[in-house]
């Protein structure tokens, strides 16, 4: 049958929607790669001095790219990431033919259509990127990049007036600092990509529980409570083992997110006088309206800016309480990550981590 998702229908009508805004002057484009490959150099190691992570990947490396680049990346990682959910729906499909509710070859163009349009609002968004998806044995010149996305930095700059050198290291401290978290903790990345893959393990591909888990959201809606406000549309079709994994994951991420943000600001705290006023614009520039906002609510975007501010407060409060030293036990090993309800209450994960001896992970 092939994918169940036309991924190359998924890229030209993301492409579309990403070339529909103005790309970057030939004279902006050169100005920010010369700009970004030498800020990303100093960005790792304002991270590796204010951190102590240091990659074991050797040297970061800088690629700007337009919004169609950045939706051929993130096309390719999201195949890879989805293969376990679209291989067993092709085996769902092929065993049952009769519940198919569309020819295949309908319901390839409209997944790939979905996806596409995903996509395309994501690209005029997405300022930076470091892609942990990837797989090694697979393209391996596309390992271990940090995307810029050209266009969106530019637009920005020229919009608020940003010191545009100020600005690029701003942004390039925080991807290195994911960088640094997922290659220089040894057990990050694989202990990521196992909660993501047993999320989507998980996946029911029976579209009576989708029908279901929609009729529970309306019903949700109807009593006043909101189910996407904590992961978006995900939450509301995961079943109880799913829910704890993208707890877990919620966790991490958030953890990661406010390391990252805390992190680019004491970095940043000598050589980019402007900091807080790009922190607040972003910050600003998260909090959508009207249509962005609903896009935002839907895909669990909004969750994750939340994770920002949850985050920091939780890595605020352990430090408070015993430093750097007590927050460097969450790179020690996994059973060290705060839960989702120690991210809400610091106090919680404080006192576990202060009771029990370290077991290196």
């Amino acid at each position: 049958m092939g994918d169940l998702v036309d991924w190359q229908f998924a890229t030209t009508v993301a492409t579309r929607l990403a070339t529909r805004r103005p790309p970057m002057l030939d004279y902006e484009r050169r100005a920010l790669e010369s700009d970004l490959i030498e800020l990303t150099e100093v960005a790792e190691g304002l991270v590796a001095a204010e951190t102590g992570l240091r990659s074991a990947a050797g040297p970061a490396r800088a690629r700007v790219v337009d919004r169609a680049r950045w939706v051929e990346a993130n096309v390719s990682s999201f195949q890879r990431l989805l293969r376990p959910v679209t291989d067993k729906l092709e085996a769902s499909a092929a065993a049952s033919p009769s519940k198919v509710a569309l020819p295949p070859a309908v319901s390839r163009r409209l997944s790939g259509a979905q996806m596409g349009l995903l996509l395309g609002w994501m690209s005029s968004r997405v300022l930076g990127q470091y892609d942990q998806l990837l797989i090694e044995d697979e393209h391996p010149e596309d390992q271990d990049i940090v995307y810029y996305v050209g266009p969106n930095i530019v637009s920005l700059e020229k919009r608020y007036g940003f010191p545009a050198r100020e600005f690029r290291l701003w942004l390039a401290l925080h991807e290195l600092t994911h960088r640094a978290q997922f290659t220089g903790v040894p057990w990050m990345r694989d202990h990521f990509l196992s909660l993501v893959n047993h999320t989507l393990d998980g996946v029911d591909p029976d579209p009576k529980k989708l029908l279901d888990a929609l009729r529970r959201s309306a019903n949700g809606l109807r009593q006043g409570r909101n189910p996407l406000e904590e992961g978006g549309l995900l939450t509301v079709l995961a079943s109880p083992e799913q829910l704890q994994a993208i707890q877990e994951i919620a966790g991490l991420m958030s953890l990661l997110e406010g390391h990252g943000d805390i992190t680019m600001g004491r970095a940043a705290a000598e050589r980019i006088p402007n900091a807080a006023r790009f922190h607040r614009v972003l910050h600003e520039r998260r909090r959508q309206r009207g249509a962005t906002r609903v896009m935002s609510v839907l895909l669990g975007l909004d969750a994750k800016m939340r994770q920002y501010e949850q985050g920091e407060r939780f890595i605020e409060a352990v430090e408070g309480a015993g430093g750097p030293v007590l927050l460097s036990k969450v790179w020690m090993g996994p059973q060290w990550l705060p839960t989702w309800p120690e991210i809400r209450d610091p106090l919680r994960w404080i006192d576990r981590a202060t009771a029990a001896p370290v077991r290196a992970g």
